[in-house]
């Protein structure tokens, strides 16, 4: 399986629900580092699992709908914890659908599967993987 990875960041705010988070229950902010891998079998006819250029611009776009918000107050997310691994699937699943929406271009139809990765410290993390 071939793969290439693009990397952005993330500074979001949210507060947890539940005695298992202590004090993160009380609003705090995050800035994750964020790693999409996108993979597929086999390279196509240029050589290549996706353009880089358009995978990283994608990416970007998908985190500027999260950047600088308090997620508490967006309504996709109203009664969610927010975890690391539950933003992970989110921007995972975003990616899929710009990839089905032809945004990283026709090659990328052949990828067979996005990872996402958010590193909350340098020694945290969390990621999803998914299928295309």
């Amino acid at each position: 399986m071939f793969g290439i990875t693009v990397r952005d960041h993330v500074m979001i705010a949210h507060s947890f629900q539940g005695e298992v988070f202590g004090p993160a229950q009380r609003l705090h902010g995050a800035t994750y580092v964020v790693d999409a891998t996108f993979r597929r079998r086999d390279l196509d006819d240029d050589n290549i699992v996706v353009d880089i250029g358009l995978a990283t611009n994608e990416l970007g776009a998908v985190l500027a709908d999260l950047n600088y918000r308090n997620l508490d107050d967006e309504p996709a997310f109203a009664g969610v914890n927010t975890s690391t691994e539950f933003l992970a699937k989110v921007i995972a699943d975003r990616l899929a659908e710009r990839v089905h929406d032809g945004a990283l271009g026709e090659g990328a139809r052949g990828l067979a599967g996005i990872s996402v990765v958010l590193h909350e410290s340098h020694v945290a993390w969390a990621s999803y993987e998914r299928s295309l």
